[in-house]
């Protein structure tokens, strides 16, 4: 019945939640809409989720969550020294390719999304058989570290989440 009812129990936490973060009034009829939302969207929106992804092991997200947090601060004041001090000429922005390990798609695509989300680093396209991820980084000196550091950091630990 529960099940029914809720046919996404984490989006439905994650909508309401988002409700009341862009209402940003504390009331019980922010919260009571926000459960409305959280319940309606994805119970209409069910039959288009078929195969509802699955995490085996959850408890890691939120290691892999501090983690993207951390780098994003990080990053977020390296790019910043690097437009504030350094010259466009010593810039070495490239491309990388980074073979993929992941074979999931909702794997690939939270690797791609924490990519693009930390500063100065834009996934750019992925091949056709979803083997290998294009990125773009502002300044790279060495793309194969670039490489190696996406795959340790993220990958491998998507890796554990999802498989």
């Amino acid at each position: 019945m529960l099940n029914r009812l809720f046919p996404h129990p984490i989006m439905t936490i994650l909508l309401t939640a988002v409700w009341c973060l862009l209402v940003n009034e504390p009331k019980l009829g922010t919260l009571v809409f926000g459960l409305i939302l959280g319940t309606v969207i994805p119970f209409a929106t069910a039959a288009y989720w078929p195969n509802r992804p699955r995490i085996p092991r959850p408890h890691l997200m939120l290691g892999y969550i501090a983690i993207v947090v951390w780098d994003i601060i990080v990053a977020n004041v390296v790019v910043a020294a690097i437009v504030l001090f350094k010259r466009n000429d010593r810039m070495q922005p490239n491309w990388v390719s980074i073979p993929l390990d992941l074979r999931t798609p909702e794997a690939i695509t939270m690797l791609a999304g924490t990519i693009t989300l930390t500063p100065g680093t834009v996934s750019a396209d992925i091949s056709d058989q979803g083997h290998a991820l294009l990125v773009h980084a502002l300044d790279a000196r060495d793309p194969d570290a670039v490489r190696d550091e996406i795959k340790q950091r993220y990958e491998r630990r998507l890796k554990e989440i999802f498989e």
